[in-house]
């Protein structure tokens, strides 16, 4: 019969274990996309049930489309990552479609070629102005990224900012408490559903940055948690 010092430790360990997890995020932007993630990170480390035990590593690459994925590669062999989830976030913008293509198919045959580590794309067409459009309202029209921002900065004013900035430090908390991030997601999937059979560059607009949000959101404090799943 197991001493209770024994059955508390395994306690521990079954409590722990099914949120062990490498998360290593490559940002075509060096601001806005690294301040939002950063925003989520530090919710996550409040939560004392999975700060410890769930890995996060942030990088501002600061280069487009296929760079982000190289530079995520060359990270993973420089530092041998092991048993590691990798997503590249990255923008259509005004970059060549086959580029832009390029990002996930890359990917793809890396998945085929090992298993050690796996490669994910969180793309937005055009912009991830998009994805923060999605927590305010529905928005399927495929316009220029300049009207993103400006649906933005009115947005922002009415929640008491100036405007939307890119380098704000606070995207991740205004997206959750001001925000409707659940409906975001919902939205976000809607739009995918809707270019089924299309190519990435061909979908616009939409964002797949809801399927790495939501990979992360299970970690965060329930009170946080619940507005994303």
């Amino acid at each position: 019969m197991a001493s209770p010092k024994d059955r508390k430790k395994k306690r521990k360990v079954e409590h722990l274990e099914p949120a062990g997890e490498k998360i290593y995020i490559f940002c075509e932007g060096e601001q806005t996309e690294p301040k939002y993630f950063q925003g989520l990170e530090k919710m996550i480390k409040a939560n004392p049930i999975y700060k410890n035990v769930v890995h996060i590593h942030i990088e501002g690459v600061g280069a487009e489309t296929l760079r982000v994925i190289y530079a995520a590669e060359e990270y993973v062999k420089s530092n041998k990552l092991k048993n590691a989830n990798v997503w590249c976030v990255y923008d259509k913008d005004s970059f060549p479609s086959q580029d832009f293509n390029a990002v996930s198919k890359r990917a793809a045959d890396l998945n085929v070629q090992q298993q050690d580590v796996v490669y994910h794309t969180a793309w937005s067409n055009q912009c991830i102005e998009y994805w923060f459009i999605l927590h305010f309202a529905y928005y399927t029209a495929d316009n220029d990224r300049r009207y993103y921002r400006q649906f933005l900065h009115e947005q922002f004013r009415k929640l008491g900012w100036t405007r939307y900035e890119k380098n704000n430090e606070e995207l991740f908390e205004i997206m959750t408490n001001k925000g409707d991030p659940k409906r975001a997601i919902t939205y976000a999937q809607r739009q995918l559903k809707d270019f089924e059979g299309k190519t990435d560059s061909q979908s616009a607009p939409a964002t797949k940055v809801h399927l790495l949000v939501q990979e992360l959101a299970k970690y965060l404090p329930p009170t946080i948690s619940e507005r994303y799943l």
